[in-house]
C-alpha cells in the first residue's frame, strides 16, 4: 500500500507484508537452535542475534571451513545472507543444509526448509516455494501455519485461487490467534487485486478479543490497514502513552497517512531517541521533510538510514531518495537511482512507473 503524492511520485513507507512483515516474523527468533558447541558457530549465532550479518558470515564461513556442525553453520549462513538481502547466497546455504541433514533430525529439517522456502520467496520462485513447503508439508505431524501462508501465497501468486484459499484457511485453522498472519493474508489478496476476499480475513482478525497493550495495538494495525486512520489512532492512544515501540511506529505512519507531519515528526523523533536509530525511522523523518520541501535534509535523513546494517526498511529508503532528487528537479541522478532500483526491486511496480516517467524527463 502506497500514499500517493501525485500521479508520478509514490512515497513509500510501508512494505507489502509478503515480502516484508510475515518473511521478517519468520525470520526473526530463528537464530537460536540448540546444541550448537563449535566455537565459531556459537559467535555466528551471537552475532545474528545482534543483526551484525556480515560478522556472522564471515564466523559461519569459518565454521564451514573447520567442519563444525555442518547444518548449524550453513543454516546460520544462510540466515547471514538473508538479512543481507543476498537471497540466491541464502538459497544456497540452506540446501546445504539440508543436504546435511539426516532422518534424525525432523525439526531441523522442517526448520531449514522453511527458511528455505522464504529465500525463494524472496526471489519470486513461487513453484519452488510450492515444492519446498509441500515437502516440509508431507513430513510434518501436525502441519505448520508458516508454510501454509507461504505456499498459498505462492499459489495465489500463480493464479491458483482455490489452492490459495484451502492453504491459507489451513494456516488459520492451525494458528488462529496471530495477527500477522489475517493481516498477511489480506495483503497476498491485496497484491493480487483481490482485496476484497482479504478483507473477509482482517474481519476475522477483528473478532479476536483480548484486553491488554499488544491486543489494542494488533487492533490498531486492523484498522490501519483497512484505511481507518482515526478508529486506528484511538486504538493506539494507549500503547503509545507506554511507549510500546511497535506501537510508537504504528502510529508514526497513521499520522503520515492523515498528513499530519508535525506528529509524525515528533514521533519518529521520540522513537530514536527512545529506542535508537531504524531504517523506518529515517525514513518517516525523511518524508516529513519531503512534504516540507526541505529535500536536501529529506536526503540526508536517508543517507543516514541507509548506512545502518542490515536491509530492513532500505527498500522504502531507496525509493523516496528517488523522490526527493526528482524534488529538486535534479532528474539525472532521480534517473540513475531508478534504473539501480528497477534492477534490485524488479516486482515493484511503482519503481517501474517512477523508472518510465524519468527516462521522459532525463
Amino acid at each position: 500500500m502506497h500514499w500517493t503524492t501525485r500521479s508520478t511520485n509514490r512515497i513509500k513507507f510501508r512494505a507489502s507484508a509478503c515480502a516484508a512483515v510475515m518473511l521478517l516474523a519468520v525470520f526473526a527468533g530463528g537464530c537460536a537452535m540448540g546444541g550448537a558447541t563449535g566455537e565459531n558457530t556459537v559467535a555466528g549465532l551471537a552475532a545474528l542475534e545482534e543483526g551484525s550479518y556480515s560478522e556472522a558470515q564471515e564466523l559461519f564461513e569459518e565454521a564451514i571451513d573447520a567442519g563444525e556442525q555442518l547444518v548449524l553453520a550453513y543454516r546460520g549462513l544462510g540466515l547471514a545472507y538473508m538479512g543481507l538481502g543476498e537471497y540466491e547466497s541464502a538459497e544456497e546455504a540452506f540446501t546445504e543444509a539440508l543436504a546435511n541433514t539426516d532422518s534424525r533430525m525432523p525439526s531441523n529439517t522442517e526448520d531449514i526448509r522453511l527458511y528455505l522456502a522464504t529465500a525463494q520467496y524472496r526471489l519470486e520462485n513461487y513453484e519452488d516455494v510450492i515444492d519446498t513447503c509441500t515437502a516440509l508439508l508431507e513430513d510434518s505431524e501436525d502441519g505448520n501455519a508458516d508454510a501454509y501462508f507461504l505456499r498459498g501465497a505462492s499459489y495465489l501468486t500463480e493464479g491458483q485461487t482455490e489452492e490459495a484459499a484451502a492453504d491459507f484457511d489451513a494456516a488459520v485453522a492451525l494458528d488462529s490467534g496471530n495477527y500477522d498472519l489475517y493481516l498477511n493474508i489480506y495483503e497476498s489478496y491485496y497484491n493480487a487485486n483481490l482485496s476484497a476476499v482479504g478483507v473477509t480475513y482482517l474481519q476475522a482478525a477483528q473478532s479476536l478479543k483480548g484486553d491488554d497493550t499488544e491486543y489494542y495495538y494488533n487492533q490498531g494495525r486492523i484498522y490501519y490497514y483497512l484505511g481507518n486512520y482515526d478508529e486506528a489512532q484511538q486504538m493506539l492512544i494507549g500503547p503509545v502513552e507506554e511507549n510500546y515501540e511497535p506501537a510508537m511506529y504504528l502510529i508514526g505512519k497513521v499520522y503520515l497517512a492523515q498528513e499530519d507531519y508535525t506528529h509524525a515528526l515528533a514521533i519518529y523523533q521520540q522513537i530514536q531517541d527512545e529506542f535508537g536509530e531504524s531504517a523506518e525511522c529515517y525514513n518517516g523523518l525523511a518524508m516529513c521533510a519531503i512534504q516540507k520541501g526541505d529535500y536536501d535534509t529529506a536526503l540526508s535523513y536517508i543517507s543516514l538510514g541507509l548506512a545502518l546494517d542490515g536491509t530492513d526498511g532500505k527498500q522504502e529508503l531507496y525509493f523516496n531518495e528517488i523522490v526527493a532528487y526528482e524534488k529538486k528537479l535534479d532528474y539525472a541522478t532521480a534517473a540513475a537511482k531508478a534504473e539501480v532500483y528497477v534492477q534490485n526491486y524488479p516486482s515493484d511496480e511503482a519503481g517501474q512507473k517512477e523508472w518510465a516517467f524519468l527516462q521522459t524527463r532525463s
